[in-house]
C-alpha cells in the first residue's frame, strides 16, 4: 500500500533522497528539512513526481 516518493531540494531542484507514504493516509505533499550536498547546506526538500 506505501507508494515511493522522491524528495527535491527546493534550492537547486535535484531529487536526492527517496522514501514510502502511505498515499490513502497522507494525501497531502510530504516536505522535509534535510542536507541537500550540492547546495552544502540544509535546505527543504518536498515531494516530487516521479
Amino acid at each position: 500500500m506505501r507508494d515511493i516518493i522522491h524528495l527535491a531540494c527546493d534550492e537547486c531542484k535535484r531529487r536526492n533522497y527517496h522514501t514510502t507514504k502511505n498515499k490513502k493516509l497522507h494525501s497531502e505533499k510530504f516536505e522535509v528539512k534535510k542536507y541537500c550536498k550540492w547546495c552544502n547546506k540544509h535546505t527543504i526538500h518536498k515531494e516530487a513526481k516521479l
